[in-house]
């Protein structure tokens, strides 16, 4: 378990800036726009300057879209300008395959299944933990109010939620008991539902909340920022014993105008200097040499990280049947497939927990 001191996020929700850090990103004869959940704007104000530095991204200037995951997802689909995608779940760049504008074989276009980083879940408490939050079972503490964004929009909140689902139900194993856990946090825990995981942060540092559900990079960059804080809006950060491990895809846009620049780009995501940067920025790389190289920028010990893969392996257990029209005939569903089906498409079971205000 991690604990540390920080402060609180500068709000920043969608838009974009052409001179991170006041350097100027727009110029060059070739250009890419970048369209991106709304969490990894720090990462990218550092990593595109970077790329720019190099011979291959010196003449490659750049226009920024973040936002909610979904919301940029749906963006995308209608044919909004862009070159390449970052979003926080793998089925908002599905959604893209399904409207023609990835290629199908996206995640074998690029090192990982295409996920240049990630993060795990974390818990985001006032200073001085004063209702002593370790835990997942501490959420539902009669009087503990939580913030996380809404599945609906959020990839965010979907990690956000798997968390403690897998750790109730075994990996999925006991589905009841992960279920019935979402269910009492919905019902008498969460009482407002932002749109992003940014804006999850943003109400929390107006002082909403005694907990905010969020990713483990955004309580490492809050804690850069502990010294200039008021401290009225410092905060601890606790990750917990059993968490999820989230992975935030990349896919280039097969309509995109300079789909060399746009690829180019994206290889350099997963370059030494591109997953150093990263991790310093909080993201955790995904290349075994910076792992072991930046271990210690992410302290802590867990317990049981669980993954999408684990976990939709046992939810999409005996599903090819029901499946049998999707052309995966013979084939359970597996990953975020199994997930998305079980837990958050229009019947999932998480779904209707918060179509029915908590009511499982």
């Amino acid at each position: 378990m991690a604990v540390g001191l920080v402060a609180t996020l500068t709000a920043c929700g969608g838009g974009s800036t052409d001179t991170p850090g006041g350097r100027d990103i727009s110029s060059g004869s070739h250009h890419v726009n970048l369209i991106a959940y709304a969490t990894p704007k720090p990462g990218f104000d550092k990593i595109i300057p970077a790329f720019r530095d190099t011979d291959a991204g010196s003449d490659i200037g750049f226009s920024q879209s973040y936002g909610a995951s979904g919301d940029q997802s749906r963006k995308v689909a209608r044919r909004v300008p862009a070159d390449v995608v970052n979003f926080s779940v793998e089925p908002d760049i599905t959604r893209l395959v399904k409207a023609g504008v990835v290629d199908e074989d996206w995640k074998t276009q690029h090192p990982n299944n295409s996920t240049p980083f990630g993060s795990v879940v974390a818990l985001v408490v006032r200073q001085g933990n004063p209702k002593n939050i370790r835990d997942w079972d501490d959420l539902l503490k009669p009087g503990v109010e939580v913030i996380t964004p809404n599945p609906g929009s959020s990839g965010s909140a979907k990690w956000n939620l798997l968390a403690p689902f897998a750790a109730k139900s075994n990996g999925g194993v006991d589905e009841k008991a992960g279920l019935a856990y979402v269910s009492d946090l919905v019902r008498d825990h969460i009482r407002v539902n932002p749109k992003s995981g940014r804006e999850a942060t943003t109400t929390f540092e107006q002082g909403q909340g005694d907990v905010l559900i969020s990713y483990e990079n955004e309580a490492i960059m809050l804690q850069r920022k502990n010294g200039t804080a008021p401290a009225s809006q410092r905060v601890d950060y606790v990750i917990p014993p059993q968490t999820f491990k989230i992975e935030n895809p990349v896919a280039v846009v097969n309509t995109s105008d300079d789909k060399a620049s746009a690829e180019k780009f994206v290889e350099f995501l997963f370059t030494d200097e591109g997953q150093r940067i990263w991790a310093q920025q909080g993201f955790r790389p995904v290349t075994p040499s910076v792992i072991a190289a930046t271990r210690s920028l992410f302290p802590g010990t867990i317990d049981k990280l669980w993954t999408i893969s684990a976990l939709g392996k046992v939810l999409g257990k005996g599903t090819a049947a029901e499946n049998s029209d999707t052309g995966k005939a013979g084939k359970d569903l597996t990953g975020w497939k199994a997930v998305d089906a079980e837990l958050f498409g229009t019947k999932g079971a998480i779904s209707k927990i918060y179509d029915a205000g908590g009511k499982a």
